[in-house]
């Protein structure tokens, strides 16, 4: 099927989404205007990770403990949870390409502020400001890339916009590591602002002109919270990215405690993690093009299995090895897949749906690192992938009996 088929081709959604007359944006795939999208997550989860890297180079710089210092992570978190859903409703009546653009103009004035910091204080402020950016930019992120492309195309297009992030992961700590070592930790932000700027150029170039459409209310997101379909996905959320975090960020005591690896096999066996990641994300927009509930319920599947391995295995450097490798594929799959689910559970409100959808990953990233801290506290390293299997598990089979079922699953281009 050509995207240049007549309207009553598209898709009962599409039809359902889109006004009468389509803005020439909704007309044919964009594919510019999508990847200064993934370029914009790409500066934005930059500069996300960058603290982790730098950590105790910006504690010694403004003579500050390593724990007051990684408060900079939980401010941006914290704020990002909050700006998801409110954003949408303060921009309700503005064009979304402004609004976009303010956004990144944000991260870009986030990166400078920390680049020049003096203080803890101005660097929070800093990190604030990127929680701004970074809970709007992603709450708009996916209603956008349904906007730029026919329905169609909407999970291929999702995986170009999560590239960014596949690509920040591999790249942003050990560059900004590298950097910070070269030339001190204010460079690696320095660099992460020239990258905001590129996307604001990037984006005031391929980006139309997209006026509010979303009626984004109050009362819309109580109503959104009363509908089957969005309350199913915010709950597999809870279960499967909570999992994943709970066995993901207590994954380096299971390296040093069970299977004894020196610092730099660890490191190695860490970046297998994010390549794996990044090539999981093309196969997760793969399979979200078949039906969003297969790459989650493949995803989890393929985490509890691998959980299930490091316990009875964790011992062995190979296990180990392919076993976290595999699961930052496996993983790569639930982005694009719990995107198109949200935005599909309510095309009508898809940028309320979508700030809805990054409050619930906070909090499902919030809960698993804490329920991993305290597991492994009490039972040792291997308590974290016993949490991963059972909460991930419990997710999959909710999204596989829940999920939603493709209507047209036989209408492919």
């Amino acid at each position: 099927m050509s995207s240049n088929s007549c309207s009553a081709c598209l898709d009962p959604l599409d039809a359902g989404a889109l006004p009468a007359k389509n803005p020439p944006a909704e007309a044919a795939a964009l594919w510019p205007a999508v990847a200064s999208l993934s370029l914009g997550v790409f500066g934005l989860v930059t500069a996300e990770f960058l603290p982790a890297s730098l950590l105790t180079a910006m504690a010694a710089d403004l003579h500050v403990t390593a724990g007051a210092a990684g408060q900079a992570v939980t401010a941006t978190a914290l704020v990002g949870a909050v700006a998801a859903p409110t954003i949408p409703l303060l921009t309700a009546r503005f064009d979304r390409k402004r609004v976009l653009l303010t956004l990144t103009a944000l991260l870009l004035v986030s990166n400078l502020l920390a680049a020049t910091a003096g203080s803890l204080s101005v660097l929070l402020f800093a990190r604030v400001v990127l929680g701004v950016a970074l809970g709007g930019f992603w709450s708009m992120a996916a209603a956008l890339a349904m906007r730029l492309v026919p329905e169609r195309l909407f999970p291929r297009a999702m995986s170009l916009v999560l590239t960014g992030v596949s690509i920040a992961t591999v790249c942003a700590a050990p560059v900004g590591a590298w950097m910070g070592s070269l030339w001190g930790w204010r460079s690696a932000f320095v660099a992460a602002g020239v990258v905001g700027l590129l996307a604001f150029v990037v984006q005031l170039a391929a980006l139309p002109a997209l006026p509010p459409r979303d009626q984004a209310s109050l009362k819309g997101l109580r109503d959104l919270l009363t509908r089957g379909p969005v309350r199913i996905a915010l709950l597999a959320v809870l279960l499967v990215i909570s999992g994943h975090f709970a066995g993901f960020t207590y994954i380096r005591p299971v390296l040093e405690d069970v299977t004894k690896l020196p610092v730099a096999a660890i490191s190695a066996v860490l970046l297998g993690y994010g390549i794996g990641g990044f090539f999981g994300n093309f196969a997760g927009g793969w399979l979200a093009g078949h039906g969003e509930r297969y790459a989650i319920v493949a995803g989890s599947a393929m985490i509890a299995v691998l959980a299930a391995a490091l316990l009875v295995g964790g011992s062995s450097t190979v296990v180990t090895a392919v076993a976290v490798s595999l699961w930052g594929f496996a993983f790569g799959a639930f982005p694009v897949g719990f995107q198109t689910w949200i935005v599909r559970a309510a095309p009508d409100q898809a940028e309320a749906a979508g700030g809805l959808l990054v409050a619930a990953f906070q909090i499902a990233i919030a809960t698993g690192a804490i329920a991993g801290g305290l597991i492994v506290d009490r039972t040792g390293a291997l308590g974290a992938p016993a949490f991963a299997m059972v909460a991930v598990a419990l997710g999959g089979l909710l999204a596989w009996r829940r999920g939603p079922v493709p209507a047209m699953a036989g209408v492919r281009s």
